[in-house]
């Protein structure tokens, strides 16, 4: 039996997605690994981790389960997908950071970094590559692809920024507080993510930065 249209067409989505979410969450966790390893901590070289291959980044229910809820939860709502997802988390030991509190900020931060410079590079793709001739043209691929990398790396970045531990942009914020208040927002490092995920769903937060920021990277790219 021939596939349906409707079959077709969320395999294509597949397809789209699938390879810029796993550059989006692999390249973000090397990044925090790297950084780490340059200001002192070789734990995640030493356990495999500053590797692109995705395979020992990958974690079933953020990489695989989650954004293919969201799409297919997109799919047959028939609204625009929105995807995010994340990696394991690369192993960072702090106490091995030449500068804790500074090196910790900067490795927290290297994270979005990548996400950031990765949705920069879509946009480009997006900027240079030529109109394409026909709805069959591979061209059609190619643009959907940078778009959906944008948009998933935009989303990404703007969501772990927030400043809820075990976020990375909780990690910032616990780096720059005095250490009483570091420790009182540690607090949260077990519910944080839930509480990042219900700010998310009851708000329009994460939306109204991304679509700015999106914009913003297009018309640097022109």
């Amino acid at each position: 039996m021939a596939p349906s249209a409707g079959t077709s067409q969320l395999v294509a989505q597949i397809a789209v997605f699938a390879v810029p979410i796993l550059a989006a969450v692999v390249f973000h966790e090397v990044a925090h690994g790297a950084v780490a390893y340059l200001l002192g901590d070789p734990t995640a070289a030493r356990r495999g981790r500053l590797t692109l291959n995705p395979i020992p980044h990958v974690d079933p229910i953020g990489t695989i389960l989650l954004p293919g809820f969201l799409l297919l939860g997109a799919h047959f709502l028939g609204t625009p997908p929105v995807i995010f997802g994340n990696a394991r988390p690369v192993p960072v030991d702090v106490r091995r950071l030449r500068n804790p509190r500074r090196d910790s900020l900067l490795v927290a931060i290297a994270g979005p970094g990548a996400n950031l410079l990765l949705a920069a590079v879509s946009a480009l793709v997006l900027r240079w590559l030529p109109a394409p001739g026909s709805p069959a043209s591979p061209l059609v691929a190619l643009h959907q692809m940078a778009a959906a990398g944008l948009s998933i790396n935009c989303v990404l970045a703007v969501f772990n920024l927030l400043p809820i531990p075990p976020l990375d942009g909780g990690r910032v914020l616990a780096a720059l507080l005095p250490p009483g208040a570091a420790r009182a927002l540690g607090v949260f490092e077990g519910i944080g993510f839930v509480v990042a995920l219900l700010v998310v769903m009851n708000t329009n937060l994460v939306g109204q930065l991304v679509q700015p920021l999106m914009a913003l990277l297009l018309d640097l790219a022109r």
